[in-house]
């Protein structure tokens, strides 16, 4: 682990007096890894936007349908899953391995919490690899460096940015982290991406008076973006069908998946 950190190391950096993000998130999805206060905050954004745990348990189960896919389908074998959130069931190394035990996955956060819990992530096939690294995506450098540890760079690798960046706030700064991480990966690299989005035809104005009092109550603060700013993050690449869709209906098993305001895209690097 590069930058690696005992849980006794990160223990004063939590602050379980303001509700965060990954244990807020870790609440919508039905984990127990969350305080009062997540738990107040998660209810009151419930209440202003009701279809927000469906969100969440979209999103999961869009993580779960790429890596299946990128795995069985398109022969990855490494992923750097960037903004890991807390563990739970079916982490991306799980599935992965399940299919490949020879995949080798890199977790990568920053939240003092995420870290407490590093140890369940760590567990892997002994055919493969499972690390994680304590490190901010605002800082791309660090990122690439302390994968590169466990991740060959002259292999494709499959790029996992589910619901992070949309805490970068500077649309411009978040397009330019994209194109640096992607310009560290090989040809035949995949970029995966989950974004929250206030377009009406998804459904998201909601999302505008829910992340106005999520922004005056928890922490890290987040914005939503459109369609045309989340399609911007894919330049230079190639999207792979359906596109940009709403993340619940991308290869969805159920034809009759409700649309839930949370854009989702994969897309390779030719």
């Amino acid at each position: 682990m590069s930058a690696r950190q005992h849980p006794s190391d990160v223990s004063g950096r939590l602050n379980t007096g303001v509700a965060h993000n990954a244990r807020v998130w870790n609440y919508w999805i039905g984990g127990k890894d969350h305080y009062e206060v997540d738990q107040q905050v998660g209810d009151q954004v419930s209440t202003m936007f009701p279809v927000i745990r469906d969100v969440a348990r979209a999103d999961r189960g869009f993580l779960g349908r790429t890596v299946r896919f990128l795995t069985a389908d398109c022969g990855v074998r490494q992923f750097l899953d960037i903004g890991t959130g807390l563990p739970t069931l079916d982490n991306t190394h799980e599935i992965a391995q399940r299919i490949a035990p020879e995949s080798r996955i890199v977790y990568v956060d920053n939240d003092p919490i995420v870290l407490v819990h590093a140890r369940s992530l760590l567990v892997g096939t002994p055919e493969g690899a499972t690390d994680y690294i304590d490190a901010d995506i605002h800082h791309p450098d660090g990122v690439m460096e302390g994968a590169s540890a466990t991740l060959d760079f002259e292999r494709p690798v499959a790029v996992m940015m589910l619901g992070i960046l949309n805490f970068i706030l500077d649309t411009q700064r978040a397009q330019d982290i994209v194109r640096q991480v992607m310009a560290s990966v090989p040809s035949g690299s995949y970029l995966v991406v989950t974004h929250p989005t206030t377009d009406t035809d998804l459904g998201g104005e909601g999302n505008v008076g829910a992340m106005k009092f999520w922004n005056e109550n928890a922490t890290p603060p987040i914005t939503a973006r459109s369609r045309a700013e989340i399609s911007a993050f894919f330049e230079g690449l190639d999207l792979l069908p359906p596109g940009l869709v709403s993340c619940s209906q991308w290869r969805a098993e159920n034809e009759s998946a409700d649309i839930t305001p949370q854009f989702g895209a994969v897309a390779v690097k030719p």
